[in-house]
């Protein structure tokens, strides 16, 4: 999708990362955006490098949007989920291009969601939406503040409910938060936000 496509008053892009429980909590959040999301949602899921991933095909049993491994090189498309693969960093560009990496390790991780959220950031700004939901660690709250400092607005699974809280709590630690949610009710604020004009 070209950029002169995206309007500067409407979201661009869905970002959303997770860990530990996250497979659980990814399959709740996608089961309740519905098939006409306008904007494309990228995932990085801390996944173990040394099994040959399922997760695309996990997802995608809940989910009512395509679901598929994010490849080098290629365009986001609204309504279709891009997982980041196993052992590999997934950014994206100005004009929705993703790229996959195998730079170094950020925190011990890879993908890592501070990378993502950070490359989202640069791309989209204020057009750009992320979520942190649960997990172990920190990821993802440098890249919170990143999207913030830009304009963008940030979701985060309330730790009180998250099966894991390292990843939320971190993130709500930053205070560049602007949604602090239950998980069941995440994905009716994410449609709310892309399906309006600002």
């Amino acid at each position: 999708m070209a950029a002169h496509q995206y309007t500067s008053e409407g979201y661009a892009v869905v970002a959303v990362a997770s860990s530990a429980g996250g497979v659980h909590a990814l399959g709740v959040l996608l089961g309740a955006l519905g098939p006409g999301l306008p904007v494309p949602v990228l995932i990085v899921q801390h996944l173990d490098p040394r099994h040959r991933t399922v997760i695309a095909e996990v997802l995608a049993r809940r989910s009512k949007l395509p679901v598929k491994l994010a490849e080098d090189g290629e365009q986001a498309e609204p309504g279709t989920v891009y997982v980041a693969p196993p052992d590999r960093h997934l950014l994206v560009g100005p004009e929705g291009t993703l790229t996959l990496s195998s730079s170094e390790l950020v925190h011990f991780l890879r993908p890592s969601a501070d990378l993502l959220f950070e490359s989202v950031a640069g791309a989209y700004g204020p057009r750009a939406v992320v979520c942190v939901l649960t997990g172990t660690g920190s990821d993802g709250a440098m890249g919170v503040d990143a999207v913030k400092s830009r304009g963008g607005t940030v979701i985060v699974e309330d730790p009180a409910t998250a099966e894991f809280k390292g990843m939320p709590q971190a993130a709500t630690g930053t205070g560049a938060v602007d949604y602090v949610l239950p998980l069941e009710e995440i994905a009716a604020v994410i449609c709310g936000l892309v399906e309006t004009k600002r």
